[in-house]
């Protein structure tokens, strides 16, 4: 039987989050029940080969649905990153481990997909970042991450942000260790959460506007009716 080998030394350093000020800004907000529909589309739209990377086997349509009604929001927190037309493109659970689980309450598992035409822009590592902020500020102290061996963005992430990486096979465990939370970590939460929220609302005025001038201009529109009459009368 195999045992998880560590990749890095095991007394890997305490890290803080990364910095995110030398890159363009990303809004991410917290996802809530009434956005079940959007998680679902999001998670059933992943090729088979994302959904196998994402949940370590080939996850079927029921499957997926099943997971996306089971997330407890209350204990858990889920993550997203919406387009204009409020298409979730990228989207992360931070489940937290329950009391009873004894010494292992103090951690957190991360999961991660985002969508086909969203690769390269770096969602991935911007989730990443923010669930290890939003884990520390609430007392976290390990992140852990189980993931394929061959989900190589998912252990890069992991690598960089300064995580004990073990493979068993065809499986591996990244455990980041959060530093306490200060001041500072909980100032960077509220704005960062304050901002995308406010991002979303714009998003969706945005979309208001843009219906009810879809639906002034429909009604302006002369139907072909209106056209034939028109001639006829000439």
């Amino acid at each position: 039987m195999t045992s998880l080998q560590p990749e890095t030394p095991p007394d890997a350093r305490l890290v803080d989050t990364p910095t995110r000020a030398q890159r363009p800004w990303v809004p991410i907000r917290s996802l809530a029940p009434r956005h079940r529909d959007r998680i679902a589309s999001h998670l059933l739209a992943l090729p088979e080969r994302d959904r196998y990377l994402r949940f370590g086997y080939a996850a079927s349509d029921d499957q997926i649905s099943n997971y996306v009604q089971q997330i407890d929001f209350e204990r858990d927190e889920v993550l997203g990153i919406f387009n204009r037309r409020l298409q979730l493109l990228a989207m992360a659970h931070v489940a937290y481990f329950r009391p009873e689980d004894g010494a292992a309450a103090s951690g957190a598992e991360f999961g991660v997909s985002v969508a086909a035409q969203a690769r390269g822009r770096g969602y991935g590592k911007r989730l990443f970042d923010l669930a290890a902020l939003h884990a520390r500020n609430r007392g976290v102290q390990t992140l852990l991450i189980h993931a394929l061996s061959e989900n190589a963005p998912m252990l890069r992430i992991a690598r960089q942000a300064g995580a004990e990486v073990m493979r068993d096979g065809g499986e591996s465990q990244a455990l980041l260790r959060l530093p306490p939370d200060t001041l500072g970590s909980q100032v960077e939460e509220f704005v960062e959460t304050g901002a995308a929220e406010w991002n979303y609302h714009l998003k969706q005025q945005a979309r208001r506007m843009q219906r009810l001038l879809d639906s002034l201009a429909a009604l302006a529109a002369p139907t072909r009716d209106d056209d034939s009459s028109h001639d006829h009368r000439v």
